[in-house]
């Protein structure tokens, strides 16, 4: 775990710091450690993972409280709602069911305030300058050292508590919720994306668990990697540079073609690939 929150330390990429906390290295551990075989509470237990972010990004973002008791409020939503879901069994393909129609909704909403995100931004920012996306807000290496020992002595003693939760437990998402202060609601967004791996992770182990442990993660991990491939395959392609494409005359710029107006008028054709004489 001390390794993950290292590695997201010093990612500058909010993306890729979403992908990293999104490998299922603590579930694993806990999974070899501590014996507990997945159920349907795990499942929901990956959208408590979703809802400690948001509780974490609302009360520090919007209610401007301190980002460790905002991590703790996180905390105690996680916690609350592993006791609610302790408290009655739930069906492992009803809880499948119902995470994947949430997933499904929440990428809905996500994709839509994303368009609309896009074209406001696309209208306001005509002479702004860049902001920086990548901003790393690191904590000193003993204060991270710290903040990683304090969240291991709260998850023993939360162990007995959340029983089978524990599993999906945010161990190093305190840490992260930290580093990532300054892009939380970006964060929140790509691992809510990144969740559904995690999901196809418990799904594999939990249908293999009953013949050995270790094929169990076998199938857990190769389920995961085959999702987070399909989830990150669209977007690899998309940013592959496309050195030497041609450019294409775009609408909103008219200076960019000329129309029958300025041949008429005697001006210069200015496609693409047409050099402007005197």
């Amino acid at each position: 775990m001390t390794a993950v929150v290292w590695v997201v330390s010093v990612i500058r990429s909010v993306r890729v710091r979403a992908f990293v906390y999104s490998l299922p290295l603590p579930m694993t551990l806990a999974l070899v450690t501590t014996g507990h075989p997945v159920d349907g509470a795990q499942l929901v237990g990956v959208a408590g993972l979703n809802l400690f972010f948001v509780v974490v990004a609302l009360t520090y973002r919007r209610l401007r409280w301190p980002i460790l008791i905002a991590d703790a409020a996180g905390v105690a939503a996680y916690v609350a709602l592993s006791l609610g879901v302790l408290a009655v069994p739930i069906p492992f393909e009803a809880a499948l069911v119902g995470v994947l129609v949430a997933w499904a909704a929440t990428m809905t909403a996500l994709w839509y305030r994303a368009r609309v995100a896009t074209a406001a931004v696309s209208v306001a920012e005509s002479g702004a300058a860049p902001t920086a996306t990548g901003r790393r807000d690191s904590l000193a290496a003993p204060a991270k050292l710290v903040v990683i020992f304090v969240g291991a002595v709260l998850t023993g003693l939360l162990g007995e508590l959340l029983r089978g939760m524990v599993v999906t437990f945010p161990y190093s998402g305190v840490l992260v919720a930290v580093e990532a202060r300054r892009q939380l609601v970006e964060f929140s967004r790509h691992f809510a994306r990144n969740s559904l791996a995690l999901v196809g992770f418990l799904t594999g182990y939990h249908y293999v668990q009953d013949t050995s442990p270790a094929a169990a993660l076998a199938v857990a991990w190769l389920v995961f990697a085959l999702i987070s491939v399909a989830l990150h395959l669209p977007q690899w392609r998309r940013a592959r540079p496309t050195a030497g494409a041609p450019v294409r005359p775009s609408a909103e710029r008219p200076d960019t073609a000329s129309g029958p107006a300025d041949r008429a008028a005697g001006g210069p054709a200015r496609g693409p690939g047409s050099a402007v004489t005197q």
